[in-house]
């Protein structure tokens, strides 16, 4: 599989709900998550994220996250990772849907990146 899906939230029902909600129109994307601390309280988890990398069953991973301190474990987890992850400043339920739903059926990932564009959260120059 080339493309899966990627959830990261500061919250763990979320990490877990978002999947449930997003497998209902991408039931042959592979969608992972990790959610809150390795306690499960409200913050990430390097160790999670990584572990819901390799779990992922695509080469190339589109992680959505939903705080910046879950985009900074997401850019270590990619610079320690053997798969390419892509990281999305969108979003977090609306751009992880409209990619997978796409993904689903069978968009390029030029396509899913300009739909993507407009549900851009916040500058990352």
């Amino acid at each position: 599989m080339k493309y899966g899906i990627l959830i990261v939230s500061h919250v763990p029902e979320i990490a877990a709900g978002v999947p449930r909600l997003i497998q209902q129109v991408a039931k042959d994307v592979a969608i992972t998550s990790a959610g809150g601390t390795d306690e499960n309280e409200i913050g990430t988890s390097l160790e999670k994220i990584q572990q819901a990398v390799e779990q992922n069953a695509g080469s190339e991973i589109l992680a959505f996250y939903d705080l910046g301190s879950a985009r900074m474990n997401l850019e270590m987890a990619a610079e320690l990772a053997t798969k390419k992850l892509r990281i999305y400043d969108v979003a977090l339920i609306e751009g992880a849907y409209v990619a997978a739903s796409l993904l689903q059926a069978q968009v390029g990932l030029p396509a899913i990146e300009k739909q993507l564009a407009p549900l851009k959260i916040k500058n990352q120059e």
